[in-house]
């Protein structure tokens, strides 16, 4: 049996790796602390679990319409207005089995073989494989720690290309935590205001998990919003990851399209996750607000940590929860039979040495730095902490 060529376009991600290494590791006894993945350690709010059993037994178990129920539509509807002052109509949004899906479900019918996509780095892993996997050709910005990992408008002028269809970003960031004021994003709008061939993902999944005051959308920029795709979810903001349930908001035209690509693929979203997505996003905020409150404080420990740890370098986050350290001073350092050639080599001494599970910066498309997710208890921060400042002294 021969595979199809087009798995080779793309790779595992490296944030699944590392939480499989590290589970590796556990199951032979070794205590772990999982730094990898980018998952919210609280449970999902009660509220929203007994509008799941209410659903159940209200008999909500049947198939779903491929683009989301009627009353959930128009509940993303009201937040969007509510919360970022976007108007979006229900025909205007489509729900998906997760933001994942909501993404490759736009870049799958946006991107033919060719075309030119623009993504900033850092980045999160899955853009780039979804744009190889529509046969896309990538272009990276490269964005650094100077500027807050933060693309410069002069930047995007000098990348964009008559052959440029697609531009990818998120705020805030995954994985740098870097969020984009309106003043910033209104630089980057003056720029696409001269491309009238580029359309804009906005990657918004990280809205409410902001340390720093409001949300801003790119959606809010009228001049471009007819070319804006904007993807969000329920996984982040209100720790509903395994719930699988994300939404796209866009113009209704990429809307349908989208309609038609996903009714082949997985049809519509779990029934139960709809019902309880509706009352999630109605419903008083107070246990998202309460779970960013402590983001916040952890947060502020680890990047503490960190930049108190000789050699480390390291942005303050203003939204999300991952820490993403500089850390290429340490690069061509040992340590016993370990020596740091790259950040690869980096995450895996402080696997093997510091039995802290990380994700090398090049997954992300900087390697000089590694990601740390403080989505973990301040127990395991506090931890994890001494022990990656611990490996990082060992190595000279």
């Amino acid at each position: 049996m021969q595979l199809a060529n087009r798995l080779q376009s793309f790779s595992e991600p490296q944030t699944i790796k590392m939480a499989k290494l590290g589970r590796e590791l556990k199951a032979k006894g070794v205590n772990i602390i999982d730094l990898s993945l980018g998952e919210p350690d609280f449970k999902t709010p009660e509220h929203i679990c007994n509008a799941a059993i209410a659903a159940m037994n209200e008999g909500y178990t049947k198939y779903t319409p491929v683009a989301g129920m009627p009353d959930l539509l128009e509940a993303i509807s009201i937040k969007l207005k509510r919360d970022n002052n976007l108007d979006y109509s229900p025909s205007e949004i489509i729900v998906s089995s997760g933001a994942k899906q909501s993404l490759v479900n736009a870049i799958l019918c946006l991107v033919d073989p060719g075309d030119e996509v623009l993504i900033p780095t850092p980045f999160w892993v899955t853009y780039a494989a979804q744009v190889q996997l529509a046969g896309g050709n990538i272009k990276y910005l490269n964005c650094f720690i100077d500027t807050d990992f933060k693309l410069r408008p002069e930047q995007l002028e000098e990348a964009i290309s008559p052959n440029t269809k697609l531009f990818i970003f998120s705020s805030p960031c995954n994985p740098t935590g870097s969020v984009y004021t309106r003043e910033e994003l209104a630089a980057l709008v003056e720029v696409f205001k001269r491309h009238p061939q580029v359309t804009i993902i906005s990657d918004e999944i990280y809205e409410y998990i902001n340390f720093i005051g409001g949300h801003e959308s790119i959606g809010q920029f009228e001049e471009i919003k007819d070319r804006v795709v904007i993807i969000n979810g329920m996984s982040k903001g209100f720790a509903m990851t395994g719930w699988r349930l994300g939404y796209m908001a866009g113009p209704k035209h990429l809307v349908q399209a989208c309609d038609k690509l996903q009714a082949q693929f997985t049809s519509g979203a779990n029934s139960i996750t709809q019902r309880a997505s509706i009352v999630a996003l109605l419903s008083d905020l107070k246990p998202t607000h309460d779970m960013v409150a402590a983001y916040k404080e952890r947060r502020d420990f680890v990047i503490d940590a960190l930049q108190n740890m000789p050699g480390v370098k390291s942005n303050s986050p203003g939204g999300a929860f991952y820490a993403f350290p500089h850390i290429k001073p340490f690069f061509g350092k040992s340590y016993e039979e370990y020596t740091i050639n790259n950040d690869v080599d980096m995450s895996m001494y402080l696997l093997n040495e510091g039995h802290v599970s990380t994700v090398a910066g090049s997954a992300f498309g900087n390697p000089n730095c590694i990601r740390l997710s403080f989505a973990t208890s301040m127990e395991n921060l506090k931890e994890a902490m001494t022990r990656i400042a611990a490996a990082l002294a060992k190595l000279s």
